[in-house]
């Protein structure tokens, strides 16, 4: 079977009154070292690649490397790049008490703005919900936020339809932010059903399951900062690695009948599931870039789409997705 390709960049709307970005957007979280080493010029340089390809869509948060993140991705869009990109951020990742208090998050976007080098972002996150202060507060000081022109839409991550539901009741949620991938399905039973009911979009990250799905990862060895990933991801405990690893291998298999790579098939799966959908994958090489890229041009056949979800049914993954100690900070 021969796939089709179009060749333009097709693009998605986050959520039913949103702005349409790219198809495929990208998670800068890597950039500041947390799946390995990053060169700060090398990763600026890729920032301005991925502009230029297409993408306008960046994702990042005030958590990820303290700052450095944002800090690097405003140094990489200076010069006019900015306006052509859609620009996320967040606060509260921890999840903990506090996080989620009106005071803290409009002291969070001010401090985000700065190191952006922007006197706005396009989208602002509640990372995570805060179990401490109601969402109707949280949301209410997002809100605000938009009122003032510091963000244009708000969005939430790892929610639960109950928590979507008041917050989207207090002011439109555009986004919710799920992990999203062949790996991780569990949301198409209530998350998801939801979002769509009410209009909101989800941007789905760990699109390529911290890069198992990408077809790289043949064993433990390959994977960098491993015990630093084992200690929060139980998906790379070793067992957990060999079972999964061994349906990637269908993956590549299928993949390379087709004459395309694991990433790119991974990917068209999950854009496959509707134009509300839009995946964030990471990485810190130009040419990986490219090659999720390849995701957004195939016209992927129902057939294959079927196939793909037969081989990772939902719940099938072996392993939680985080630890004991991060996973209350989950689907509040």
């Amino acid at each position: 079977m021969a796939l089709t390709r179009r060749d333009d960049l097709p693009r998605h709307r986050l959520g039913a009154a949103g702005p349409e970005v790219s198809a495929i957007g990208y998670g800068a979280m890597g950039l500041s070292g947390v799946y390995g080493a990053a060169d700060d010029e090398e990763s600026r340089n890729l920032v301005r690649h991925l502009v230029e390809a297409g993408i306008t869509l960046i994702d990042t948060a005030d958590a990820y490397g303290g700052g450095h993140n944002e800090s690097l991705l405003g140094a990489a869009l200076a010069g006019g790049l900015r306006d052509r990109v859609l620009l996320a951020t967040k606060t509260g990742a921890a999840g903990g008490p506090g996080l989620g208090r009106p005071e803290r998050i409009r002291e969070a976007v001010d401090a985000s703005l700065r190191r952006l080098g922007t006197d706005h972002v396009d989208l602002y996150y509640l990372h995570r919900v805060d179990p401490t202060t109601p969402i109707e507060d949280s949301v209410g000081a997002l809100a605000d936020i938009v009122r003032q022109g510091k963000a244009r839409y708000i969005g939430l991550s790892e929610v639960s339809p109950e928590t979507l539901r008041r917050a989207h009741a207090v002011h439109p949620v555009a986004v919710t932010q799920e992990e999203y991938s062949l790996f991780t399905r569990e949301i198409e039973g209530d998350v998801l059903p939801t979002a769509r009911e009410l209009g909101v979009g989800v941007v789905a990250y760990s699109p390529l399951g911290r890069g198992v799905l990408s077809g790289s990862i043949r064993s433990a060895g390959d994977v960098e900062n491993l015990e630093a990933r084992r200690a929060r991801y139980p998906r790379f405990a070793p067992e957990a690695l060999e079972s999964n690893l061994s349906r990637v291998d269908r993956l590549r298999e299928r993949a390379a009948e087709l004459g395309t790579t694991p990433a790119a098939l991974a990917l068209a799966w999950l854009l496959a599931q509707g134009t509300d959908v839009v995946p964030i994958p990471g990485t810190r090489r130009a040419a990986n870039l490219d090659a999720n890229l390849e995701a957004a041009r195939i016209e992927l056949p129902d057939e294959v789409v079927a196939e793909l979800s037969e081989i990772f049914p939902p719940g099938s993954t072996a392993g939680e997705r985080y630890t004991e100690n991060l996973r209350g900070s989950l689907r509040r």
